[in-house]
Parts: C-alpha cells; structure tokens; sequence
C-alpha cells in the first residue's frame, strides 16, 4: 500500500497565503499524477489542480492564477502554494496518486484531509 500524508492546513486571513504539502510512502512504487481535491460540506470533491511526471499542470477555474501546483518526484511529493486566499476557498483539502506498486495494479491513493479554514 501506498500512503499520502498532508500537511500544511490551517487558519489563513483573506487574502493571505498558504502551503499545503503532500508525501507518498510505502512500498516500492511508481507515482504517476499528483494532484489535489477539495471539498466542503454538503457539496462534491472538486479539482483544484494536478501535475503530471512531465510537469504538465491542469488547473480548476476556482484557482487559476492564484494556486501553483509543484512536485518534487525524487520525493514523491506534491505541493499546493495558495495565494491571495478567499472564505471561498476555505475546504478540506485531499491530495491525491495514481500509484503502481510493482507487480500489482494502478491505483488512485487518497490522504487523509487538511483543512483550510479563511477568515478574518
């Protein structure tokens, strides 16, 4: 199994910055996308951005031009920079891995879930 442990959460004034962190450990495995969902009460898990090996970013219209998604692949990390923050934007956020440990299938691993609280 592979596991994704997040940091990086917290309490953020409007219009401040954060930075969420996200590690992969386990097994001997391949990390294929990275990425990071989010999600508020009541309403579904949404995209907020991902990454691919090659450094190709997708991005979800509630962040662009405010959130940089990075990796660090000799790490297996993902890293989330959140800047010029907005109550909108305050959210449990999961990141996420399509995974492969050697000899079994491809799969997506979830973290556990930081939240992002922005208020004044």
């Amino acid at each position: 199994q592979v596991q994704l442990v997040e940091s990086g959460g917290g309490l953020v004034q409007p219009g401040g910055s954060l930075r969420l962190s996200c590690a992969a450990s386990g097994s001997v495995f391949t990390v294929y996308t990275m990425g990071w969902y989010r999600q508020t009460p009541g309403k579904r898990r949404e995209l907020v951005a991902a990454i691919t090996p090659d450094i190709t970013t997708n991005y979800a219209d509630p962040g662009k031009g405010r959130f940089t998604i990075s990796r660090d692949s000799a790490k297996n990390t993902v890293y989330l920079q959140k800047n010029s923050l907005e109550p909108e934007d305050a959210a449990v956020y999961y990141c996420y891995a399509e995974v492969k440990i050697i000899g079994g299938p491809r799969y997506t691993s979830w973290g556990q879930g930081t939240q992002v609280t922005v208020s004044s």
